[in-house]
């Protein structure tokens, strides 16, 4: 039997820049699936660095932890406060 070595995952370890981010939270949000958004912006927060994201939004870590998870559901009010955490916007378009 042969051994085969895996190594764990992590999607923020490649969201090296701004760009990376956005196009990664833009493909979330076309999926329209709420829970597979908050849980892109919880991997794009986790890239951004678990620091300096609380202290933009002023939630503390672990409260963005549980509302970015993926059983979290958390209010607009929090999405928005993330999104400009990372520099990001909402925008609205035809579809």
């Amino acid at each position: 039997m042969v051994k085969v070595k895996t190594y764990p995952y992590d999607s923020a370890d490649y969201l090296t820049s701004q760009e990376a981010i956005v196009v990664y939270v833009e493909d979330a949000f076309e999926t329209q699936d709420a829970a597979f958004i908050a849980l892109a912006l919880g991997v794009a927060v986790r890239a951004k660095g678990m620091t300096e994201v609380p202290r933009k939004t002023g939630l503390s870590r672990e409260s963005l932890c549980k509302a970015l998870s993926a059983e979290g559901n958390p209010e607009f009010a929090t999405i928005l406060k993330v999104m400009k955490a990372l520099d990001l916007k909402i925008a609205a378009t035809a579809a």
